[in-house]
């Protein structure tokens, strides 16, 4: 699996695509989960980058996070509002891992309030999950074809130009 520092290194095309989408939407991404049932589930959430890695972390005892600890596959997709997806497009796929390190996160927290306001300085984060990436992929429009990116663990990035 793999951390974003190491996933934007080897995806620097789908990396930069993610990351200028959750930027444009305040953070805001859907991820996708597995119920209990095995049925999907898609929920808001904002994903944080911190210390090299990307961190799937909100609001504890949730059914999206009971839904990780029961089965931690996910996706995540940058929130989509323009049809002609002209800003492109990302999804992220990957395992999340409940890290609990207590210094880490409040170090997380303190960041946090330094870059929002938002204080959580001095709470305790169960879960606390970092996002191991094992594909990706991203769309953009260039010279009016559709590009679309691809990426998978072990792989270098691939582009499909579909005209």
């Amino acid at each position: 699996m793999t951390t974003w520092h190491e996933f934007s290194a080897a995806a620097p095309r789908i990396a930069s695509v993610f990351s200028r989408r959750h930027t444009a939407t305040g953070n805001l991404c859907m991820l996708a989960t597995t119920r209990s049932d095995g049925s999907p589930r898609i929920s808001p959430m904002e994903p944080r980058f911190f210390e090299d890695q990307l961190w799937l972390v909100g609001m504890p005892d949730t059914t999206k996070f009971r839904d990780l600890a029961r089965d931690p596959r996910f996706c995540l997709h940058t929130a989509t509002v323009d049809t002609q997806v002209s800003d492109g497009d990302a999804k992220l796929f990957g395992v999340a891992e409940d890290v609990q390190d207590k210094a880490l996160h409040q170090r997380f927290a303190q960041d946090l309030f330094d870059r929002t306001g938002f204080d959580l300085r001095g709470r305790d984060f169960s879960p606390f999950y970092a996002a191991n990436l094992t594909g990706a992929s991203a769309v953009e429009i260039t010279d009016g074809h559709l590009e679309i990116t691809i990426w998978k663990l072990g792989e270098p990035e691939r582009v499909v130009r579909k005209h």
